[in-house]
């Protein structure tokens, strides 16, 4: 398979881009990435005409896939024909937002913004301004985006930034616990309890190879913030609309967070973010409170128009259902192939999210340390290119998780088994 072009393009990002990317996950496979000319449904293409069955979808936004339907388009392109945008309100805000609250119990009111990165951004800080409290619990291998007080590594008693750049000063006030470990945050919450403002968790952790709570977890987080006066913040930046269909995971858990930070597929492709929660606490927000946020781009409305679009598409055609059903196929195929060739591997997702983990074990990953001492060389160096030469693209590395759209299909599935059994 030529790569010509895409190496070409590289050696002409490396002269003007940072490291040749525009986010760091992409440069992450040797010696250079692919670069993609255009998607096609399930597939995408890229600049040397080599066609793949694309398993990234975007890294989640893409639950319909690369071909927006006929009502999708037409209201993209009917608000990007109108105008690119104003600084003022739209209607197409409240439809969204209207949509949003109804179909996710937990959320009364709702603040879009342009990124999942802002969103937990705005949603700390709204943790903060609400409760009078600055630290902020984070499960250990979470990921809220690239933001300072979730940039920390280490434990609650030593917490280091995970980044150059980050204060130890910003990292004190951020308290690294282990997923799933109820003694851990137990500790924590009689060391720290009258200054901790949120738990911030993912409800499955997505980008650290797709870790589920243990039964029980997600209701304790629950009973230990509402006993200690903290917030619980889910973060379903990629859970929100993909897991658990319109009232996403927290909607399969059963449980109520305080407030919810949403991305990816809320704006159906386009660049976004949100936060919302309960009433009381959303109006601590400015104009209607002291807590500050403000985004030139927030609601942009091609990106309300979309995601409006994409979320009435997907309940209107069984979309969920058929992400589901494909998700469980391939999950069930991957599990065959992996007992006969690779026992110590294991297989993790749930609906439409999937991921073959290199552990040494084969044991399902409870926590984000489980994953971290995977074969993520193997998988990056190795494995990843061996895919990528069976017409298969997958995330760039050992922890994001992979996911199916609309526009697979069962031969997409059939293929990619195929080419697992050849790479493994």
């Amino acid at each position: 398979m030529k790569h010509d072009r895409s190496r070409t393009l590289y050696d002409r990002a490396l002269s003007v881009m940072p490291g040749g990317v525009n986010s760091a996950v992409r440069a992450a496979i040797e010696p250079y990435p692919f670069f993609v000319r255009k998607g096609d449904g399930g597939h995408v293409i890229d600049a040397d005409d080599n066609r793949y069955v694309d398993w990234v979808m975007g890294l989640g936004p893409l639950l319909l896939g690369h071909d927006m339907p006929e009502q999708v388009r037409a209201a993209i392109q009917r608000k990007a024909s109108e105008g690119p945008m104003y600084g003022a309100p739209t209607e197409v805000e409240v439809d969204l937002a209207e949509f949003v609250t109804r179909h996710v119990p937990s959320v009364e009111k709702i603040r879009f913004v342009n990124s999942g990165t802002e969103a937990t951004v705005s949603a700390v800080r709204l943790a903060r301004g609400h409760t009078g409290r600055n630290k902020i619990v984070v499960m250990q291998g979470g990921y809220h985006g690239a933001q300072e007080s979730t940039l920390v590594e280490g434990d609650a008693e030593n917490p280091q930034p995970s980044s150059a750049g980050v204060p130890q000063s910003f990292a004190e006030h951020t308290l690294p616990v282990p997923f799933n470990d109820g003694e851990a945050m137990e500790a924590v919450f009689a060391e720290h309890g009258d200054d901790i403002a949120a738990v911030l968790t993912e409800p499955i952790l997505g980008n650290y190879g797709i870790v589920h709570p243990q039964e029980g977890y997600h209701e304790f987080l629950r009973e230990i913030t509402r006993e200690h006066g903290s917030l619980l913040i889910f973060d379903e930046v990629i859970t929100g609309f993909r897991v658990g269909g319109l009232g996403c995971a927290q909607g399969r858990f059963d449980i109520t967070p305080d407030l919810t930070t949403f991305g990816k597929v809320v704006g159906g492709g386009f660049p976004v973010g949100a936060v919302g929660g309960r009433a009381e606490i959303m109006e601590d927000l400015t104009p209607a409170g002291d807590v500050f946020q403000a985004g030139t781009f927030s609601g942009h409305p091609v990106t309300m128009a979309a995601g409006l679009e994409t979320l009435r598409y997907a309940a209107e055609h069984d979309v969920y259902d058929h992400v589901d059903r494909l998700g469980e196929q391939l999950r069930g195929g991957l599990s065959d192939i992996v007992a006969d060739q690779a026992p110590e591997y294991t297989v993790a997702g749930t609906g439409s999210m999937f991921k073959v983990i290199f552990t040494r074990d084969g044991a399902e990953p409870t926590c984000a340390a489980d994953v971290k001492r995977a074969e993520t060389d193997r998988w990056r160096r190795i494995f990843w290119e061996a895919m990528l030469e069976e017409k298969v693209f997958l995330s760039q590395n050992q922890f994001e998780c992979q996911f199916v759209s609309a526009a697979h299909t069962e031969d997409d599935v059939e293929r990619t088994l195929e080419a697992y059994k050849e790479a493994l």
